[in-house]
């Protein structure tokens, strides 16, 4: 659809919700803000300014925007804006910055879940289980579940039961007999506690830091784990990240170290699988080898078990035989001794008992699940 109509289309359609769904006419007398819609490559663009729920709209570029809202060129802009929406057109293009937020955090925030609520505000999610209790479905990364809610609060989650609505299971004749699995989701562990998450009383709900930690200061690394935390305000905790990275990069290429979990709840940046990768390639690290469990552990295990049972030695010395190619990219690590180097690609000496220990638990599980097959 022809960028033009698709931004003179928004405020339209906030109009016509705003007239229609009084909830929604309400939320946009929350804030007074303008919004700059723009291309990166052009002058290009429309506005639009919301004033105790008034709207108005123009073309062309606002002078002093409150957000901005910029695409990296027209053909983004389209794929972005048309409806049906592609989530797919969307991750990739935060992820890959083709698409650029610019202004406060908050109104960032406020802004797209308004224009969000447009595509939702004539939903009906849930399923009235009587007593003002409505049954809502997440997938959470442990495997998918019902979650039971009443005046805004979890009750209870559990497996999903399927009924006659749902696609039947698969089944496997043999011998005689037919197998078919249970109606009823399979969950593990880290998604049965979701509730437990979400009401934790250890749950972090703003940034912290520890009192006697002064980053132009005395930083008193000897009291990890023994001092108390204080609140600090958002601009503050990204200022700190912002200035910690440049102090490590000052030391070095590579002096940053990250790494990641595989169950994840912990948003965008956090993922693997999202905007991890793109954003430390940007600023340069050496990365840590991913510890071996969940399907990684599969991984490992069969790539290393037949040299393994046969006698060729444990984990240890297989790390130890230093393959030409993994000694090449060991010697690129700015943390790592060339003339030492028995370490998988980046791997800091003082990583590898860690790692030994992993793998070694690793290949003891293969073992003890594998015996009696």
């Amino acid at each position: 659809m022809n960028l033009s109509i698709l931004l003179w289309g928004i405020p339209q359609a906030m109009r016509l919700a705003a007239r229609v769904y009084p909830d929604y006419a309400a939320r946009l007398k929350e804030r007074n803000l303008v919004v700059q819609f723009r291309l990166r490559d052009k002058p290009e663009g429309r506005w639009i300014k919301l004033d105790h729920g008034r709207i108005r709209s123009g073309r062309g570029i606002h002078e002093s925007p409150d957000l901005v809202l910029e695409f990296k060129n027209r053909a983004i802009a389209e794929s972005f804006l048309t409806p049906p929406i592609d989530l797919l057109v969307r991750i990739d293009g935060a992820k890959n910055f083709k698409v650029r937020l610019q202004g406060p955090d908050e109104l960032a925030v406020w802004f797209l879940g308004a224009l969000g609520r447009l595509e939702s505000v004539t939903w009906k999610s849930g399923t009235d289980m009587g007593n003002g209790v409505v049954r809502y479905t997440s997938g959470t990364n442990g495997g998918p579940i019902f979650v039971y809610v009443k005046d805004g609060k979890i009750l209870r989650t559990t497996p999903i039961d399927f009924d006659d609505q749902d696609a039947p299971s698969w089944s496997i004749t043999a011998r005689g007999k037919t197998f078919t699995p249970p109606r009823r989701t399979t969950l593990g562990a880290h998604g049965m506690c979701q509730k437990s998450m979400v009401y934790s009383k250890s749950r972090l709900l703003y940034p912290m830091k520890r009192v006697d930690f002064d980053p132009n200061g005395e930083r008193n690394p000897q009291n990890r784990g023994k001092s108390e935390f204080v609140r600090i305000s958002w601009d503050e905790a990204l200022n700190l990240v912002a200035s910690e990275i440049k102090r490590a990069k000052a030391v070095g290429p590579g002096a940053i170290a990250v790494d990641h979990g595989s169950h994840h709840q912990w948003g965008n940046l956090g993922h693997y699988l999202s905007a991890f990768n793109r954003f430390w390639n940007l600023v340069g690290v050496t990365k840590l080898m991913h510890s071996p469990d969940s399907w990684k552990g599969w991984f490992w295990t069969q790539s290393r078990r037949r040299h393994l049972e046969a006698g060729k030695g444990n984990a240890r010395q297989w790390l130890s035989q230093r393959p030409p190619r993994t000694e090449r990219l060991a010697h690129q690590s700015p943390l790592v001794n060339p003339a030492e180097s028995h370490e998988p690609p980046g791997m800091h000496r003082s990583l590898r008992p860690a790692l030994f220990f992993a793998l070694d638990i690793a290949l003891f599980m293969h073992r003890s699940l594998v015996k009696d097959v």
